[in-house]
């Protein structure tokens, strides 16, 4: 069964519209607006893979490549990428994870740069040094 994917004209969002066969004459409409003036889309190819080659393509090294297990930052991607090869299968809970971890990444890399800061401050203060006095 063909899926085409249109473009509104007036409201400029996308309506799919599904087909029982390739001959059939498609009148799209749009399902946000109403307009009929719509334009066709080329849609993307989805290549569906079996769990097997997902895992194998997670297990390939190359797929690490710029991998920092130091830096959040890059995990957070890694986790994002792991989830969209693995697809729905990692449910909803996994997508809660990502958010939190993404979130906490973003607040570590404040507390860096303030941390920073503060340091570039302590060093510059007049705390003065009582080791010479005595």
């Amino acid at each position: 069964m063909p899926i085409y994917e249109y473009q509104c004209l007036k409201c400029r969002k996308r309506s799919t519209v599904l087909t029982l066969r390739v001959s059939e004459k498609v009148d799209p409409v749009c399902e946000h607006c109403g307009s009929k003036e719509m334009k066709r889309l080329i849609s993307r190819v989805r290549v569906v893979r079996s769990e097997e080659s997902r895992m194998e393509r997670m297990a390939d090294p190359s797929s690490l490549a710029g991998l920092d297990e130091k830096d959040p930052r890059s995990m957070v991607q890694w986790m994002k990428k792991m989830g969209q090869e693995m697809g729905d299968d990692m449910g909803e809970d996994y997508e809660q994870m990502v958010e939190e971890a993404e979130v906490e990444a973003e607040k570590e890399a404040k507390g860096e740069v303030e941390k920073s800061e503060e340091g570039g401050t302590a060093d510059s203060s007049p705390t003065g040094d009582s080791s010479g006095d005595e």
